[in-house]
């Protein structure tokens, strides 16, 4: 019996050291990337690039999905290496103007169009209807129409839900369909696209926007006219070289994944 025990010890310990090796050289190799996002870039690109560009050229990504505007002044600041979101260069220089951050010098930017996104309207399912003009559209999320008996859905109060952490989609939505005007003064106010997408599920009579990446049979989704946006990549100054490694990827091996 000792004789057993002094030669199992002798063979476990190789095997402890091996592991060690293995789990030490993994945390050594595995290099971060810390990325301000808004919900089109997460959804649309990054969740879909993340588990495979770690597994195949050790690039970690920590995205912090606090919205385009967050992600520029998390950039100015130095506390990401880019910031990404669901829109134009101009559009988002736009909005940071809009939500009152000041940029005396839009030329210390780099930008690159990574990706596509398309906005969904979603509704919540115990709504029947199937089809939605720009016209019904424009009115529901005004406040115009404040019943869906009034675009032939069922008799239910209409519930615009507004997200305030999703300033992106929000502005471009309000842009393309609503003429630029305001949003309804009883709109019911949530957060990222993941809590407007909820409270439309839980909510009787909810409408709300969503990436399309994150439309599921949970809600419904009427049709209507398209609105799409660039997916916008930028950085203060030069790229670092673990952005040039992720903008490298994505136009290579990552390509797969972001036309799934």
């Amino acid at each position: 019996m000792k004789t057993w025990l002094r030669k199992t010890t002798f063979l476990a310990v190789p095997l402890v050291l091996t592991c060690l090796t293995v789990l030490v050289t993994s945390v050594v190799w595995a290099e971060e990337l810390k990325i301000g996002a808004g919900a089109a870039a997460t959804e649309n690109v990054f969740k879909k690039i993340q588990g495979p560009m770690e597994t195949s050229i050790g690039l970690k990504l920590n995205i912090v999905s606090g919205g385009p505007v967050e992600a520029v002044k998390d950039l100015d600041k130095g506390g990401v290496a880019a910031a990404a979101g669901g829109l134009t260069f101009s559009d988002w220089m736009g909005l940071m103007e809009k939500s009152g951050y000041s940029i005396p010098d839009k030329g210390v930017y780099k930008s690159w169009v990574i990706g596509k996104d398309i906005i969904r309207v979603i509704v919540n399912k115990e709504i029947s209807i199937n089809n939605l003009s720009k016209g019904d559209l424009k009115g529901i999320f005004t406040g115009a129409i404040t019943n869906w008996k009034q675009v032939s859905g069922s008799d239910l109060p209409i519930v615009v839900v507004w997200g305030d952490k999703i300033p992106g989609t929000q502005e471009l939505f309000q842009k393309e369909i609503m003429g630029g005007e305001p949003y309804s003064k009883s709109k019911v106010v949530s957060g990222t696209a993941a809590e407007v997408k909820d409270m439309v599920k839980r909510t009787k009579g909810a409408v709300g926007l969503a990436t399309i990446s994150m439309v599921d049979a949970s809600v419904s989704t009427p049709r209507g006219p398209e609105v799409s946006r660039p997916i916008t990549l930028i950085t203060r100054g030069e790229p670092s070289p673990s952005v040039v490694k992720l903008l490298q990827y994505m136009n290579g091996d990552g390509k797969q994944y972001l036309m799934q």
